[in-house]
């Protein structure tokens, strides 16, 4: 009898030991996979439906469609769109922020109207896009772009409201231009918070895409997903919504370690 507790004992204490060297978000992770294991177990659905939804038929389906090639050029063509959505955004947020931050007069006055717009959801442009730009890419890249200005602009602005007085008080001492000024001293300075506007627009635009991806493009992510309903594929589906989620999470840990590394001094 003692001998068996004690062989309890070091089994309880071997279990324990092993769960505290599991890094915290990858406990998150099991725990999830195993809440979803457990709902579409069969004794819980029995209808057989509700098999093709289980982690073990998506993660099967979703080998098969990566080993067999199918879903490479969806994952290509989605990460195409979200990259030319996100430079547009860049290129239109970063200018305005810094504009709004050097000049508080301009950003007082525009701030009633963009936070007008700010507050439509980008997903109710859609009628508005076909109509301006047709059916095709141009009208998704439109949506993704107006989903991920928001949070660019706006750390932009703060950033550059927040940039050291006295730094702009020595360039100005030692004759410097205002283009010199905001190229060396404001945009290095407020890089930082570029990084936190982008890290949240490519939140934002990763879930914009797939409904953004349904206005009769003939691939992505969301396209596909529209095309295993249609085959009623649910393993497939549930395989894509499998991929989406582990590239956006690969997106968001890429953003995180540049904000982790960038180095202001640089």
């Amino acid at each position: 009898m003692t001998i068996s507790l004690r062989s309890r004992h070091r089994w309880f204490s071997a279990l324990q030991q092993l769960a505290q060297s599991i890094p915290y978000p990858l406990r998150g992770l099991l725990l999830g996979l195993l809440l979803w294991s457990t709902l579409t177990s069969a004794w819980i659905n029995p209808d057989p439906v509700w098999q093709a939804f289980a982690p073990e038929s998506a993660i099967a389906a979703l080998g098969k469609l990566l080993f067999n090639g199918t879903l490479w050029p969806h994952i290509g063509a989605s990460l195409q769109r979200v990259a030319v959505g996100l430079l547009a955004a860049i290129a239109v947020g970063v200018p305005v922020g810094l504009l709004f931050g050097l000049v508080p007069m301009i950003e007082r006055s525009a701030s009633g109207a963009l936070q007008f717009i700010r507050m439509i959801s980008p997903l109710s442009w859609m009628p508005i896009a076909v109509m301006a730009f047709g059916i095709g890419d141009l009208p998704v890249y439109f949506l993704l772009a107006i989903a991920a200005v928001w949070p660019i602009l706006l750390s932009t602005s703060s950033g550059t409201a927040a940039v050291n007085h006295k730094l702009l008080l020595l360039a100005r001492s030692l004759c410097a231009t205002r283009s010199e000024t905001i190229r060396r001293i404001v945009i290095p300075a407020i890089v930082p918070q570029i990084l936190v506007g982008v890290r949240l627009a490519i939140g934002t635009i990763w879930i914009v895409l797939v409904p953004a991806e349904m206005l009769g493009v003939s691939s992505g992510l969301g396209y596909f997903i529209l095309d295993t309903r249609d085959r009623i594929a649910y393993n497939e589906l549930t395989a894509v919504l499998l991929a989406i989620g582990i590239i956006g999470c690969a997106l968001d840990w890429s953003l995180q370690f540049l904000q982790k590394y960038w180095q202001p001094s640089r």
